[in-house]
């Protein structure tokens, strides 16, 4: 049995595994390898997770704490090693208006509601459905994160003292120049570094983090609860849980599959689901707010930290925790241009820039291309990447739907005596191309024996059947007799059982 911190085993699918904990351990260079990453991601989570404590109306101690408590659980708990869980902004917009209008006192039921609903979607496999998301989606996806991760640091390079814009390019220097010298050390840890001393030893008055919020005194501790168990604050904080539980999954969701493709390995997302539950619960009662997988931070942990274990999530939450309780002075010299710069870099290596290359653009089908700018819109429109990804799935179905329900071909052949009319369907029948099916027949013009053949095509649904229903119909009101062959198992299974129910 492996331990809580070993990466799950993917030998049954074959699949690479990710390097092991205890192996990391016992190798000094691929530890200190995870520790600098753990550093570095937990840097750059500080002023986002300050900022969307802001968006949900809360304390940002309280979003630091739980974002704390995220990282450390589902740094033992969780199915994809190397993901940063945190308190997001996709869960900052969905908690604001219950805040705003009910007050924070309900956040802690609403966030365990919310928990509990994904551990059930976890323990019940719901988590595969993922697999529909389609890559132009997912495509889009990527390239609006990058865009939201570089607009979201550009309010920190306007009406700023003009120390800040050096430093800016201080930070952008080191950041992409490092690399190729050594890779000893991330280089957006040094950069942050060397510009933190910088303006502590020069006394620069430029923003820094504790502009931002208030970070410093301690940890808050349990949160309590000021709101009665009973069914008004159920139907108070049920719809705020549901889209709490399905926006924290899709984003988490989405990260572990972009994971997957950067490290080439994979990860277990049923896993990753229930165990995201479980620290939501954890953190609702020691933090007060919920939270889901850290797009931008996993970037930085994995790209530009190289991490691939648990222990660089670890690592962020226990750095995190330091900087809250014990260093939150030196939290708060950290100057924010350094932060701005180095997410912007992230942002620029975020975008899948072969995508929209003319070149890509040219071969790809128009309806795939139409997807991908749709989900890149509405993320950045709604800053909300679970409504975008939402609503392109939604409209890669529809296109889909349109596409195979024009492949559908029926050929039509009378025998040489002119007594049997013989039609032959070809392709899928569902309802997007079989209601199209009953105008396909010559009721009139046939004989009284006809046969339609289905070794080339399959029935779907039950909107098929009604329309073979019909089509019977039709033919009966002209005296003819209709024989359905060819089916397979499958199909004629379900022919048989709703034929003449419908």
């Amino acid at each position: 049995m492996s331990s809580p911190l070993s990466p799950i085993s993917a030998a049954r699918s074959g699949a690479p595994l990710s390097p092991t904990v205890l192996a990391t351990l016992r190798n000094p260079k691929a530890l200190s390898v995870e520790v600098l990453a753990g550093i570095v991601t937990t840097l750059a989570l500080i002023p986002e997770v300050i900022s969307f404590s802001v968006i949900a109306g809360v304390d940002p101690k309280v979003s630091l704490v739980a974002s704390v408590v995220l990282a450390i659980s589902m740094s033992f708990l969780g199915g994809r090693p190397a993901m940063i869980t945190a308190a997001a902004g996709a869960v900052a917009l969905v908690v604001a208006p219950l805040v705003k209008e009910h007050g924070v006192e309900y956040l802690l039921p609403a966030v365990v509601l919310a928990g509990l609903i994904q551990v059930l979607f976890g323990v019940t496999g719901l988590a595969r459905l993922m697999r529909f998301i389609p890559r132009s989606v997912m495509i889009g996806f990527v390239n609006a994160l990058g865009i939201l991760i570089f607009t979201a640091q550009v309010p920190h390079l306007l009406g700023v003292p003009w120390l800040v814009y050096p430093l800016f390019a201080l930070t952008l220097v080191i950041v992409l120049v490092l690399p190729k010298l050594t890779k000893a050390v991330p280089a957006p840890l040094v950069a942050i570094v060397v510009v933190t001393a910088i303006t502590m030893i020069a006394h620069l008055t430029v923003p820094t983090v504790g502009d931002q919020g208030d970070v410093a005194g301690g940890l808050p501790g349990i949160t309590a609860l000021l709101v009665p168990l009973n069914l008004e604050t159920f139907t108070i904080i049920w719809p705020t849980a549901l889209s709490v539980a399905f926006v924290g999954l899709m984003e988490t969701l989405l990260t572990a599959k972009l994971v997957d493709d950067i490290t080439e390995t994979r990860s277990a997302k049923n896993r990753e689901s229930w165990a995201l539950g479980i620290a939501n619960i954890l953190a609702g009662f020691y933090g007060g707010i919920a939270g889901c997988a850290m797009i931008g931070q996993t970037v930085v942990n994995v790209k530009l930290g190289r991490a691939r274990t648990r222990i660089s999530t670890f690592i962020a939450g226990a750095v995190l925790l330091l900087l809250v309780t014990i260093l939150s002075d030196v939290m708060e010299q950290i100057p924010m241009v350094a932060l701005a710069a180095v997410m912007m870099v992230v942002a620029v290596t975020t975008v899948n820039w072969h995508s929209v290359t003319p070149s890509t653009l040219k071969r790809m089908p128009v309806a795939e291309t139409v997807v991908m700018v749709t989900t890149v819109v509405v993320v950045v429109v709604t800053h909300n990447l679970a409504v975008g990804v939402a609503a392109g799935a939604v409209l890669a179905i529809v296109l889909f739907a349109r596409r195979v329900a024009h492949v559908v071909r029926v050929d039509r052949t009378v025998s040489e005596d002119g007594t049997r009319a013989r039609y032959e369907v070809n392709g899928p029948l569902f309802f997007g191309s079989s209601n199209d099916l009953v105008e396909q027949f010559s009721y009139s013009l046939d004989p009284a024996d006809v046969v339609v053949d289905f070794s080339s095509s399959q029935i779907w649904d039950a909107s098929t059947v009604a329309v073979l229903d019909s089509v019977e119909s039709k033919y009966a009101a002209h005296g003819a007799t209709v024989r359905f062959e060819g089916l397979d198992d499958r199909s004629s299974t379900f022919h048989r059982n709703l034929t003449g129910r419908l």
